[in-house]
């Protein structure tokens, strides 16, 4: 599919599903013929997106996503809408972003102390933690079959119980909800290092012999590029993991603020739109902080098969 055909059946999916907002907004509270719609535009839009997955141009890439993403949407508002589900169970996402915008300010100091003041900083410490425990695992045979045994067990505790410890040891504020994250960001970076250490080649270290490199050389001009697609899948695991972390940790006790806080405050009090606009912001934050993180380990593996053509 070339560029024109692509930008003319995105036009047709966007119409589509507009033109099904429009009979929606027109029936009375949706309403049968807001249903039938909603369904009309969604098989148009998957009809079109059939035709752009075709293609293997930019727009072609970013335009299915994108317009899957607002099939899903305006499923969800025409099915909620259309049977009348109650707020309670389910709202609407225009609900959801009614709730978003007029907490805006309250959502937004939320994230800073949930993402910026605790994820970032447990995030990094739990990487670096796992990174250097790997490299010394793979230095020493006394290390590997001591600590590591131990990584494993640490991994294996459930969060809901390491929590409410951690927030007991290092008080309400961030440092216990760093803590929670560490614990659950070490063991991934450890494994998924060792392996990326492990798979060099035996030709490509006898070579580096040969030319008489010492082991900090051939760790850093070798094994630790090799190792990079490894540990960048690590960290694109605990980019999730640390945010999960957080959130959780922040039931068990935290300053009047934070996305955990905010969730448990709303549900008790039946502001479920608004606990919903805080999910979504969650979401919004992990898929952009999970893509920055993607773009970094195009920017630094190109040379992997992986991104070859």
């Amino acid at each position: 599919m070339n560029a024109r055909s692509a930008s003319l059946a995105t036009t047709l999916a966007l119409g589509a599903l507009l033109l099904g907002a429009l009979t929606v907004s027109i029936a009375p509270a949706g309403g049968p013929a807001g249903l039938a719609a909603g369904l009309v535009a969604a098989l148009a839009a998957c009809w079109t997106m059939a035709l752009l997955s075709r293609g293997d141009g930019l727009a072609a890439r970013l335009a299915v996503p994108a317009l899957f993403g607002l099939l899903l949407l305006w499923l969800w508002e025409v099915l909620v809408t259309g049977f009348e589900v109650p707020r309670v169970l389910l709202p609407a996402p225009s609900a959801i972003w009614q709730a978003l915008v007029a907490n805006l300010p309250t959502l937004m100091a939320d994230f800073r102390q949930t993402v910026l003041r605790e994820v970032v900083p447990g995030y990094l410490m739990g990487c670096l933690a796992g990174f250097l425990a790997a490299v010394a695992i793979d230095r020493s045979p006394f290390l590997q079959r001591g600590l590591l045994p131990l990584g494993s067990m640490i991994s294996a505790m459930p969060v809901v119980g390491v929590a409410p410890i951690m927030v007991m040891w290092f008080g309400f504020d961030w440092q216990s909800k760093a803590a929670v994250i560490v614990v659950m960001t070490f063991f991934p970076m450890l494994v998924n290092t060792l392996a990326g250490l492990a798979a060099t080649g035996a030709m490509e270290r006898d070579l580096m012999r040969s030319y008489a490199a010492g082991y900090g050389q051939t760790l850093l001009k070798l094994r630790l590029p090799n190792a990079l697609p490894f540990m960048f899948n690590a960290l694109k695991l605990n980019s999730t993991l640390a945010l999960i972390g957080a959130i959780v940790a922040e039931f068990f006790g935290t300053p009047i603020v934070g996305m955990g806080f905010r969730i448990s405050t709303e549900v008790a009090r039946m502001n479920v739109d608004i606990v919903w606009a805080t999910i979504a912001l969650a979401a919004l934050a992990g898929s952009a902080f999970y893509g920055l993180i993607s773009l970094a380990e195009r920017g630094t593996t190109f040379w992997h098969p992986s991104f070859r053509k």
